[in-house]
């Protein structure tokens, strides 16, 4: 489906569809892995323009950042949200970071420099601040949405770089039981995953670059994986490393509900789809947005219990870890 757009979501609003399909091909950028890369250049000329219009934008007010592990649920929990009357969405709007930040780009989607997974406060410069907050208003403007909802899962490694952007941001940890999420990540990987021009293009990255700035950048300095780094480093399974991807985003995500509470709330996907009315409206609530029957309505309609997946055979120095994230996000509930 182009930019996530069903009947039901044309016929529920349909001036939300119009705006999704300017998100998804003005703003948002294509990447690596996906076809329609030729408007690219379009887009980063029209986020180039916002960021240097001296003519006002809407304001940037509380914005929305979906964080957690991608195949987690944050593109359906986007979706909703984006029919939100107050809401404009943007799907991973990685053009617009990269234009922010120079070397944020972990995937290789637009760059091939140096790139830091992890982005401070210290990261951020007044420019940036500029720039975020003219392309973001452009966005804002062009939509006619009060909110900004941005779902981009790795921002979880830079909460603190985006909230020196926007110090009123809110954000949305979104978590999924580990096995179910590794195993979409890895169905994912195998199925999207392509070779051009001798480069594969995959979940981890341009020629595994995600991975290996993952396994340097996090891995390397995390006391939990100190005596089995050398072995990670290899791991050329998807499960595998889709496991350590897992357990490194549930770790950040846990150390900011401690650090950032006020501004970092946890939801869980089986919650999110068992009973959406009652987490939509604590979502709501945390968000400070107003409540929309038709929003509500339309959740009902999409939001469904996906059937758990089986566990699967991790590699054997990950078991122990994985099951004390799982604990401590409770699933043994589940």
């Amino acid at each position: 489906m182009i930019a996530q757009i069903n009947p039901n979501y044309i016929k529920t609003r349909p001036m939300k569809a119009l705006t999704r399909f300017m998100s998804y091909a003005l703003f948002e950028g294509r990447p690596v892995t996906t076809k329609g890369r030729w408007i690219n250049p379009l887009v980063f000329s029209i986020l180039k323009a916002a960021s240097t219009n001296k003519n006002g934008y809407k304001p940037v007010e509380k914005p929305i950042f979906i964080l957690g592990t991608g195949r987690s649920g944050t593109t359906i929990l986007g979706i909703v949200l984006s029919m939100h009357k107050e809401v404009g969405y943007l799907n991973e709007p990685k053009a617009i970071w990269h234009l922010t930040h120079p070397h944020e780009d972990i995937i290789g989607n637009y760059s091939r420099d140096d790139a830091k997974f992890r982005l401070d406060a210290e990261d951020a410069t007044d420019d940036m601040r500029q720039r975020a907050t003219q392309m973001f208003g452009a966005y804002l403007t062009v939509t006619r949405a009060k909110r900004l909802v941005d779902k981009y899962p790795e921002l979880i490694f830079r909460v603190d770089f985006v909230r020196s952007l926007f110090p009123d941001a809110r954000f949305i940890f979104l978590v999924r039981n580990g096995w179910d999420t590794c195993q979409s990540i890895a169905t994912w990987s195998k199925r999207l995953g392509v070779e051009i021009n001798g480069e594969k293009h995959d979940w981890w990255g341009v020629n595994d670059r995600k991975w290996q700035l993952l396994v340097e950048q996090l891995v390397k300095t995390d006391p939990v994986f100190s005596e089995i780094t050398d072995e990670i480093k290899d791991f050329d399974q998807h499960l595998d490393r889709a496991a350590v991807e897992w357990i490194l985003t549930m770790q950040e995500g846990l150390h900011l509900l401690q650090t950032s509470p006020d501004c970092v709330h946890l939801f869980r996907f089986e919650d999110l789809t068992a009973n959406p009315d009652e987490t939509l409206a604590e979502l709501c609530s945390f968000c400070e947005l107003p409540a929309d029957n038709t929003f509500s309505e339309y959740a009902r309609q999409t939001l469904h219990p996906v059937a758990p997946r089986k566990p699967f055979d991790l590699h054997p120095k990950l078991v122990p870890v994985f099951h004390d994230i799982m604990e401590k996000l409770r699933y043994n509930s589940y």
